[in-house]
């Protein structure tokens, strides 16, 4: 607002006193003060309202008017209620400097001068705002000339003071408003991907109010335009992979208007999204093709081909055919739910992009199909550093499970189960089959574990690890009893950590002197542990048969 507005508006009791040629100046604020400097709390464009307490003399008004107006305020305002009239030397000083003067009358308190200015601020604000993003979505929705969802984030940082985030449902920094400091940690991107994904779940209406170390946050959901919600739409068809705007304010106490207006961000961020859908049709076609004739048990040469149309799409101008890998996902709802391959490609090209890359753009070097219930994605690796050398490259499992399993395991919590498997490189259209499978082996070690997260890699995949998950359980519980039950009921009794010399000593080969070493006793206490161990189990441990046995029953218990 103006400050000429301020005149005109009768309730407010001013009175010009100078500065005539400067009431064009915008207000953007408006503080109360009576220190001597509040340089420290100003930020330029305020309408100042003081009731003269810090002047003492004459002399004190020349420094306070110099410290205003290096601050850059838009005017002061004086109220007469304590000294009667406005001293001749603060009018002077204001005159000097060329800052605007009024007089506040005693009978006006300055909590309705602040109100009013608050009021008509915000409410310009809001519709300065609303007029732009309005402005903004017709420019995205024509073509990308908009520039993306970080100039709307930039656009809610300066005319409204908000910073807002866009995060992934596995908390992957989109986007963010680039002048807004230091970015969002990535452990705070987790925990409101995770908050968000559980309210979500439990049917609460948005926006979500959370607080994360102190710091209160209001999460919008961004749906896809084409994917409104519907009655009786189950929301697990589509919560793993729906974005959300977090706002760093708490919006319970917000007017209405405002909350329409983050609604209509939300919206506009959701034009961003459909684009990358749309984009990545071409992907998930020519993934579902390579993935049939792999499948299908085509000859190698029809699928390298295949690759090399697609090589280019996902890597544009590598110029050569990748490395590739094999991911695969499955998202298994405890209670059922309609086409749970889709659920899970979606997400799985949500969570393989790397969590330190912010924007849409690194996903579309990602290809996902599904079959199924499950999702299998080609991964495109440009080299394979260490080919030769024999160290790991491209996605690696426990990263991958590191990266997203807090925000996904609350988003799951109660219902449901996220698995992946991850191959290793393969150079060659021969190699795709095998990786394909190797991941789907991995998929199912993870299955075979505990917690509503688990991932697993081709390194895993030794032959009792791979053997393992096929076990029965009923037949796990039964041979892992029968071994070590027997321990365990002694150390419960004695204190006597049988277990623990066990695990040990398998661990050391049977070393004897080894083993003794590492649990710091004597050779001698060591052979009397051993020994009760089979005596107690009827075992030998120096048979490998058996040494085999409990090592298999220690990895499955």
């Amino acid at each position: 607002m103006r400050l000429r507005a301020l005149l005109d508006t009768d309730a407010l009791g001013l009175r010009l006193l100078g500065g005539e040629d400067e009431l064009d100046r915008t207000v953007r604020g408006v503080m109360t003060t009576d220190l001597r400097d509040p340089s420290r709390y100003l930020s330029g464009g305020e309408l100042v309202l003081t009731g003269l307490a810090w002047r003492r003399g004459a002399a004190d008004s020349e420094p306070f008017v110099r410290i205003l107006v290096q601050a850059g305020v838009a005017a002061l305002a004086a109220g007469e209620a304590e000294l009667g009239d406005v001293p001749d030397d603060l009018v002077v000083a204001c005159a000097r400097h060329r800052l605007p003067l009024f007089a506040v009358h005693e009978s006006v308190a300055f909590a309705t001068i602040t109100e009013h200015v608050v009021r008509q601020v915000s409410g310009e604000r809001a519709g300065d705002l609303a007029a732009v993003v309005d402005r903004h979505r017709r420019m995205m929705t024509s073509g990308p000339a908009g520039g993306g969802p970080d100039v709307v984030l930039d656009l809610l940082g300066s005319d409204l003071d908000l910073r807002a985030w866009v995060l992934s449902p596995a908390g992957r920094l989109i986007a963010g408003p680039k002048a807004a400091g230091p970015a969002l940690p990535a452990d705070v991107c987790a925990r409101l991907a995770g908050e968000h994904l559980a309210a979500v779940r439990t049917g609460r209406r948005g926006p979500y109010r959370v607080l994360v170390g102190g710091t209160a946050y209001s999460l919008f959901p961004i749906r896809s335009t084409g994917r409104a919600p519907q009655v009786g739409r189950d929301v697990r068809e589509s919560v793993l992979s729906d974005w959300l705007l977090a706002v760093e304010a708490d919006a319970g106490d917000w007017a209405e208007e405002r909350l329409d207006l983050l609604e209509g961000v939300a919206q506009l961020i959701a034009v961003e999204r459909d684009r990358r859908d749309a984009a990545r049709t071409v992907r998930r076609r020519l993934a579902q093709e390579v993935l049939e004739l792999v499948q299908a048990g085509a000859a190698p040469a029809e699928i390298a081909a295949r690759l090399r149309v697609a090589a280019p799409v996902l890597l544009p101008g590598l110029g050569a055919a990748p490395h590739w890998q094999v991911v695969v996902a499955r998202v298994e709802w405890d209670s059922g739910v309609p086409e749970a391959g889709p659920v899970a490609q979606s997400l799985l090209e949500e969570i393989l992009v790397d969590p330190l890359a912010t924007g849409p753009e690194p996903s579309d070097r990602i290809a996902v199909a599904h079959t199924g219930d499950e999702a299998v994605a080609l991964v495109p690796l440009p080299a394979v550093a260490g080919e030769h050398d024999g160290s790991e490259a491209g996605v690696l499992a426990d990263a991958l499970l590191a990266a997203v399993r807090e925000p996904l395991s609350a988003g799951l919590d109660g219902d449901g189960r996220l698995t992946l498997g991850v191959s290793a490189a393969v150079h060659s259209a021969e190699g795709l089959r095998g990786a394909l499978e190797e991941a789907r082996h991995a998929r199912r070690v993870a299955a075979a574990r505990s917690g509503r997260v688990c991932a697993a890699g081709h390194h895993e995949l030794a032959s009792h690890v791979l053997l393992l998950p096929f076990v029965p359980d009923d037949v796990r519980r039964a041979f892992t009893a029968r071994l070590l039950d027997p321990l365990r009921d002694y150390d419960r009794r004695h204190r006597a950590e049988l277990i623990p010399t066990l695990e040990a000593f398998l661990d050391c080969d049977g070393s004897w002197t080894r083993c003794a070493s590492r649990l710091h006793l004597h050779v001698n206490t060591l052979r009397y542990r051993v020994g009760r161990i089979e005596q107690l189990t009827s075992r030998d441990l120096s048979r490998l048969e058996d040494k085999l046995d409990f090592f298999l029953a220690l990895r499955m218990s």
